[in-house]
């Protein structure tokens, strides 16, 4: 439970470095990251380096006690480089060459670039890899931020050819998998093979998919290089890299991969991220100051599984920030609540953005710990609180040393190819993958259950409840670990629709699961505003909205719940129960509360806008509400931080006696 900081000294008088230094000390700070746009202070004209001003910065960090996380500064490439290589920017789908002036300039595909990308890696690494207080290294920043990936530039096609011709070997092979016998579309070699963009109408969905799977891997291994290179010369730090909240455009999975990373670290910006998202207007309004409840949860139960039980939460919100529709001021008592919710889903390491807010350039109203002026801001002071409590809590003291997060006995299966097919093929205007992942984790969070995000691959043993809210194509043996699983499971809709090729199963959808449920889907009704079909299920009648399914049951099937024009709603065979439309809250909640009650999960009622989160024998309670609420401890509940009655923005921890 450590606090960090983004710092800049680059862009400050060094007359501050020191003063700086020793009030993050004072506030709580025990680490900082630095350097991850400075390469044109690093390096300003070709092979022209200037260490000294990073030699002090860091030597100045380290006096004063502080742990340091150096970015390689890939991110941003100096303009003379972009000058000298001016292929190395990136190519949009409309075919539009991006201009350098900001960040991310630069195609992840140029071969050029990467080059130059590993030499300023291997002189920086060089320099600070032995140092003691270089304790982590973060390979560039945000990969894939602002749509700059995927590129369609003609090294991204030249790259591509190769990939699909690894892939799979021959071109007839392509053409028969690709069924590019459809539209006169075949290939006669490799190289003929185009970026899919730029059609008169819709690319085939496969030659989409693949572009995205390639696409993924050179995120996946412009990583890696660097990775390679800073292990060589850092082997006692840390790798990570810092992902977005609700970023889906590679498969951070194969990315954390074979010892890519040793901490997975994401950027949390909750208030920003729920203006953003496809939430209604009324939950937008209702959570405008404080973020919606399970915004950032979502993500740190996400990345805690992709570190392998570690993460951070390198960038946090500290205030309003600058780049959503609307950038409201966080409710009093958000910025500490934050750090404890972080805590509480398992988080080594809560890293504030930024040190001091800047009164120039891009991001000038984007708040800081520290106002323009150099004084504590709001969430400045939230922070120096939250640091107090913690350094003064022996239980919470505890519970910091006690290691990784404990399993949770609930998973949700969330899957990155499942989001790029159905981006692909929505069918249905309304119909977004992981907004549905989200509607189920949301729910599942509303009975004050603890979840883990988990990868389909994903050793699922051990847990009580599975929840998979679709799974485009299934992974082999998936189906039968489902048959031979004892705990429960509730499967969403389009599961098993698709194969790994993009095409419909032969045996239609459900595909291999029709060994668990004997059922197969006939057609599908995309539904638009209008057209409603009602259910009721347990007590509970309501709707399904964007998606459902007209699916075809054979004996052995339970029909739980039926639609008023009589086409099964709900089915189910022992231990697993599969929803074959997307269904509105009210029925979401009957049917995942029924299937966690069969698991023997305790499920509790809570209030609007509260959440619970358990780590060790610590329970965490948070007020997102407007209106203060009582905390579901029980009577015999010591409090290790704050009591019973949470007011707006509040939170409290309990140790059951």
């Amino acid at each position: 439970m450590q606090l960090g900081v983004c710092y800049y000294p680059e862009q400050w008088p060094e007359t501050l470095w020191a003063d700086d230094a020793r009030r993050m000390v004072e506030l709580g700070i025990t680490h900082v990251r630095i350097a991850e746009f400075a390469w044109s202070r690093m390096e300003p004209r070709a092979g022209v380096y200037e260490w000294t001003w990073l030699d002090r910065a860091v030597a100045t960090l380290a006096d004063a006690g502080l742990k340091i996380v150096l970015g390689t500064p890939t991110a941003s490439p100096p303009k003379w480089l972009v000058d000298s290589m001016p292929d190395m920017l990136p190519v949009r789908a409309d075919g539009t060459t991006w201009n350098s002036g900001s960040r991310r300039h630069y195609d992840i595909c140029s071969e050029p670039y990467r080059r130059e990308c590993l030499r300023i890696v291997d002189v920086m690494a060089q320099r600070y890899g032995s140092h003691p207080a270089v304790v982590a290294w973060q390979t560039d920043n945000e990969l894939g931020c602002h749509e700059t990936v995927p590129s369609y530039s003609k090294a991204a096609r030249a790259r591509f050819q190769a990939w699909l011709a690894r892939r799979y070997k021959t071109v007839d092979n392509l053409n028969q998998r690709w069924g590019t016998v459809f539209w006169s579309m075949e290939y006669a070699s490799f190289d003929a093979i185009e970026l899919p963009n730029l059609t008169p109408t819709d690319a085939n969905p496969i030659h989409l998919l693949d572009f995205r799977r390639f696409m993924s891997d050179e995120v996946t291994s412009f990583h890696r290089e660097q990775v390679d290179v800073l292990r060589r010369h850092a082997p006692n730090a840390d790798m990570l890299h810092n992902f977005m909240g609700f970023f889906t455009t590679f498969d951070h999975y194969r990315f954390a991969a074979n010892n890519s990373i040793d901490v997975a670290t994401w950027d949390s910006y909750p208030i920003a991220r729920t203006e953003v998202i496809a939430l209604s207007e009324e939950d937008k309004a209702r959570y405008a100051r404080t973020g919606h409840p399970d915004v950032s949860a979502f993500d740190h139960d996400r990345y805690r599984a992709i570190g392998q039980g570690r993460f951070w939460v390198m960038e946090q919100e500290a205030g309003p920030v600058n780049w959503a529709p609307w950038n409201p001021v966080p409710a009093p008592g958000m910025v500490r609540l934050w750090a404890y919710e972080a805590f509480a889903h398992g988080a080594e390491l809560v890293s504030y953005f930024r040190w001091r807010q800047a009164p120039f350039a891009q991001e000038q109203m984007h708040s800081g710990l520290n106002l323009p002026d150099n004084t504590l801001s709001p969430g400045g002071r939230e922070v120096a609180r939250a640091a107090q409590e913690i350094a003064k809590s022996d239980a919470l003291t505890k519970l910091a040393q006690s290691g990784p997060a404990p399993r949770a006995e609930v998973a949700l299966v969330f899957d990155y190819e499942t989001q790029w097919m159905f981006e692909i093929q929505r069918h249905a205007k309304g119909f977004d993958y992981q907004t549905l992942a989200f509607e189920y984790y949301r729910t599942l969070r509303e009975m004050a259950l603890d979840v883990d995000i988990v990868s389909a691959h994903a050793d699922l043993s051990g847990y009580k409840l599975i929840v998979v809210p679709g799974l485009a194509a299934l992974p082999a043996g998936f189906a039968k670990s489902v048959e031979q699983s004892s705990a429960q499971w509730v499967i969403g809709p389009r599961t098993g629709s698709k194969t790994a090729d993009f095409a419909i199963p032969a045996q239609l959808p459900p595909g291999a699961l029709q060994t668990v449920l004997p059922f197969k889907v006939l057609e599908v009704d995309s539904l638009r505003p209008t057209l409603q079909p009602t259910t009721t299920f347990d007590g509970v009648t309501g709707i399904a909205l964007h998606w459902r399914e007209h699916i075809e049951t054979r004996d052995g099937l339970d029909v739980l719940a039926r639609f008023d024009d009589n086409w099964p709603a709900i089915v189910a065979r022992g231990h697993v129960r599969y929803a074959s439309a997307w269904f509105d809250a009210a029925l979401h909640r009957a049917l995942l509360e029924g299937a966690a009650r069969d698991a023997g999960l305790a499920v509790t009622h809570l209030a609007q806008g509260l959440r619970v989160r358990r780590r060790g024998e610590i329970t965490f309670a948070f007020n997102f509400g407007a209106t203060a609420t009582e905390a579901p401890a029980p009577d015999n509940a010591h409090f290790v931080l704050g009591q019973r009655t949470l007011g707006t923005a509040d939170v409290c921890a309990w140790i059951s006696a």
